[in-house]
């Protein structure tokens, strides 16, 4: 009994062995059961042309041009690489090797039809507010259309255009006049100008304020001046009031004017009139 587990240990440890009927063989992982016999995997990149037998190990082959393997295999045939055809609308996103196959992606302006992506659809386009998401196509979504996040805009219809960041105005050292949308970008102006057309307006309020004070001022804060005005009033406006108070009626004493009471008869005499 302990010949036959030590023959059992044995064989489970060695690459090929013949094991007595009715034990049962483990083999390593990189390795497979072959008529009793523990044989080697072939590689990734390779396949299998041979097992092997009591005398030899198992025999690999290189795997043909256009055929690749990616695993430890006991397969005698490659599998050969997907071929991204050009009238289903695929192209060549990473080109197949020995150990992998390749992988294909639609072109510009298209998405994966199905989940297998075995041909391509047109886009719809995106339209102004909605990007195309290239992640989306690639994930074999129906819509790459997503629509633009806060911070972004997009203002074309497009099968291709993803959103754009809004322009920093910090970074070129100017100032936001207006907000970005999802639609339109942000706008910029000089931070000098924009101060600019503010103080302007409130220094000419402010001058403009002032001068209106001192005129002001000047016309209806001096008395001397109102004075003045009431002195200098014309003559013949005054000599008007004065005989409106006093009528004036002309006599021959001297070629003078008398001036004559209200109520009372101018009496010249005989001789005066001689």
């Amino acid at each position: 009994l302990l010949e036959m587990g030590s023959v059992g240990l044995l064989c489970a440890r060695v690459r090929c062995c013949g094991c007595p009927p009715g034990d049962t063989i483990r083999c390593f992982d990189k390795q497979y059961e072959h008529k009793g016999k523990c044989c080697n995997r072939c590689p990734p990149g390779q396949k299998l042309v041979s097992e092997c037998n009591g005398t030899e190990d198992s025999l690999c082959a290189h795997c043909e041009s256009g055929h690749y393997q990616q695993s430890w295999t006991k397969e005698r045939h490659c599998a050969p690489h997907d071929i991204c055809e050009d009238n289903a609308g695929l192209i060549v996103k990473r080109q197949g090797n020995a150990t992998h196959n390749t992988v294909c992606q639609c072109q510009a302006g298209m998405h994966c039809s199905d989940t297998s992506c075995q041909t391509c659809v047109e886009n719809q386009p995106c339209q102004h507010g909605f990007g195309f998401v290239e992640a989306k196509a690639m994930a074999r979504m129906s819509s790459p259309c997503e629509p633009c996040a806060e911070g972004t805009f997009s203002n074309v219809s497009s099968k291709t255009e993803p959103c754009h960041p809004w322009t920093s105005c910090e970074e070129k050292g100017l100032v936001v006049k207006e907000k970005g949308t999802n639609t339109s970008d942000v706008i910029c102006e000089s931070g000098r100008l924009s101060f600019l057309s503010v103080l302007i307006p409130i220094t000419a309020a402010v001058v403009t304020c002032l001068l209106g004070i001192c005129i002001y001022c000047l016309v209806h804060a001096d008395p001397r001046r109102r004075v003045r005005k009431q002195v200098s009033l014309p003559r013949a406006l005054l000599q008007q009031h004065i005989g409106e108070v006093f009528p004036v009626q002309e006599t021959l004493l001297g070629g003078q004017p008398v001036a004559q009471e209200d109520g009372k008869e101018s009496r010249i005499s005989e001789q005066e009139r001689l």
